[in-house]
């Protein structure tokens, strides 16, 4: 569980708002204002989906638990799995290395393993994966470029909910001694354009790509692994080859 999201985003806001109290302002009044919620939000969603195919706003909803609950790498089960691999296909052959299918769920894992088990040639086993690989990492990176875009978009459609409260005010100058208070609440879209993008989009965004890539550098371990197979080494020699990807 990644706890930093959930921590983050309640140190910023509680930072933004009780800033602005000890300022003399008043938060639940001034920048509790609905308007500006529905601009926002509106305007910034319905601007990012008008620039997202399906395919990509799918795969951002898939991907946006990662926030909190980011996919488990883990390096030294995997190593520990690959040179089992090695060891049965050493002392049985590869064609053996079908058996432990049954005990392999994630799909690209699995797909390396039957072409190493059914004695793909090497080179095609990297062409293959190498591919999928890419496929998968950069249809993942439309869930960063969802958020990165809505970032984007925030402030500019805060600029907009504040000159659309001024074209309100300006319509009704009857009563001067609300004109303050009325300039003060419509330039709150812009506040709220500005913390959307710089407190939830754009964070959201490189948090995703950070656990993107971090699952592509997995992969590569998995393809490197297989191929160590492929290529007859000693089991002891590929945990050492693999050892490498682990950080210290």
């Amino acid at each position: 569980m990644d706890f930093l999201t959930i921590i983050g985003i309640a140190v910023a806001m509680t930072g933004i708002f009780y800033g602005h109290q000890l300022e003399g302002g008043d938060a639940i009044g001034v920048l509790s204002h609905p308007m500006s919620y529905v601009i926002i939000l509106g305007g910034t969603i319905g601007a990012t989906l008008t620039q997202t195919p399906l395919p990509h706003l799918i795969r951002t909803i898939k991907l946006t638990p990662w926030l909190i609950k980011p996919p488990a790498n883990d390096y030294p089960a995997m190593i520990g799995e690959i040179v089992e691999w090695s060891q049965t296909a050493r002392k049985e052959g590869l064609l053996a290395l079908e058996d432990k299918l049954e005990t392999v769920t994630d799909p690209f894992t699995r797909k390396g393993l039957q072409m190493l088990a059914s004695a793909r040639e090497p080179q095609a086993i990297r062409a293959t994966l190498e591919a999928e690989l890419d496929a998968i990492e950069e249809l993942n990176m439309s869930a960063s470029k969802f958020y990165e875009a809505a970032g984007a978009f925030a402030p500019t459609i805060g600029i907009i909910g504040a000159v659309m409260g001024l074209i309100m005010i300006m319509s009704d100058l009857t009563d001067p001694s609300k004109l303050g208070v009325g300039i003060a609440a419509a330039f709150v879209a812009t506040i709220y354009g500005l913390m959307f993008a710089n407190v939830f989009f754009l964070p959201m965004g490189v948090k995703l790509k950070v656990y993107i890539l971090a699952q592509s550098k997995y992969r590569e371990l998995i393809i490197e692994g297989l191929l160590l197979i492929a290529g007859g080494e000693n089991p002891r020699f590929i945990e050492e080859q693999l050892s490498s990807y682990v950080a210290e």
